[in-house]
């Protein structure tokens, strides 16, 4: 008889205690280019002082994709604040939803790289003093493009969680593997249009990431497949100047051949740190994502 009186007492204690833990979570969102981003804070008890980890998504996903909010909850359950912000993808106030491929594509791969310096900028604004950079897939690339090219002192550490790695050899087969044509016709035309000031311009039924015959703006199918070293996360991990955790799950059947690239570096470098997560795949689902927090902790000195 005494037991449901002690289930309703635990039962109120949880739902205060996730009312509390909802009323710190809050979106946040500002004006830029035109455009109104958007994105999700967790604060605890340490905000605004930090770390505040800034988290960037994966190609055409979202702020609330469960890889992002897994780990939103795992650093706030250990009384980390973190940011995670949805990328623009060309439009206004996006949703926090994967990419509809019947949407025209506008957007550049290199739009992410300028939108976190801008989310930088925001937490500074709020007083953060203590920034920490994190990137899941291109996210993570992007994440390391800003990083190499943005040296930034109130940024302290870089995690990269199986970053995007990239050559044109490749680039081109995958291309050709998934939709059953050659790349570089589309590229030539493409570039062509660009060449010619007409960059904007969209071409019709065309095969765009993973999106199969969509439309899409001849700047942005550049963006997205000219060659460019910087692609590659690999290629950029010695311009970083801030520690960096990078993040290898040994299941990934998305990024292959990340850790053989991180091997093949001619000069690795000294504040880089690699960790291999058996087992892992390129979600990190379930206990790796406890796994990949608790080695963040510990990177970040927390």
């Amino acid at each position: 008889m005494h037991q449901a009186p002690k289930a309703m007492i635990f039962r109120t204690i949880f739902l205060a205690l996730l009312l509390i833990s909802n009323i710190q979570a809050e979106e946040v969102s500002f004006k830029y280019n035109g455009m109104q981003l958007r994105g999700n804070l967790e604060k605890s008890d340490n905000w605004p002082a930090g770390p505040v980890v800034l988290m960037t998504h994966g190609t055409l996903a979202h702020n609330r994709m469960e890889i992002i909010s897994t780990l939103q909850e795992l650093f706030a359950e250990n009384g980390i604040s973190s940011l995670a912000i949805n990328l623009s993808l060309g439009l206004n106030h996006r949703s926090s939803s994967m990419y509809d491929c019947t949407t025209p594509h506008v957007h550049k791969h290199t739009d992410a790289v300028r939108e976190i310096g801008a989310w930088v900028e925001w937490l500074t604004f709020e007083d953060v003093k203590d920034i920490v950079l994190l990137g899941h897939s291109r996210g993570g690339n992007q994440t390391a493009w800003y990083a190499a090219e943005q040296p930034d002192k109130r940024v302290s550490h870089i995690i990269l969680l199986a970053p995007q790695i990239w050559s044109a050899e490749y680039a081109a087969q995958d291309y050709e593997h998934r939709y059953g044509k050659p790349l570089q016709p589309v590229l030539d035309k493409a570039l062509s249009l660009v060449e010619a000031g007409k960059g904007r311009k969209m071409l019709e039924h065309v095969d765009f990431i993973y999106c199969k015959d969509t439309s899409v703006s001849a700047e942005a199918f550049v963006s997205y497949y000219q060659p460019d070293p910087r692609m590659d996360t690999p290629y950029l991990l010695p311009k970083i100047q801030q520690p960096v955790l990078l993040f290898v799950g040994t299941e990934d059947k998305v990024v292959r051949g990340l850790k053989e690239k991180l091997d093949k570096l001619p000069n690795r470098p000294p504040n880089l740190d690699v960790e291999i997560i058996q087992g892992a795949d390129h979600f990190f689902r379930d206990l790796y994502a406890e796994d990949v927090v608790e080695k963040s902790l510990e990177f970040m000195g927390r």
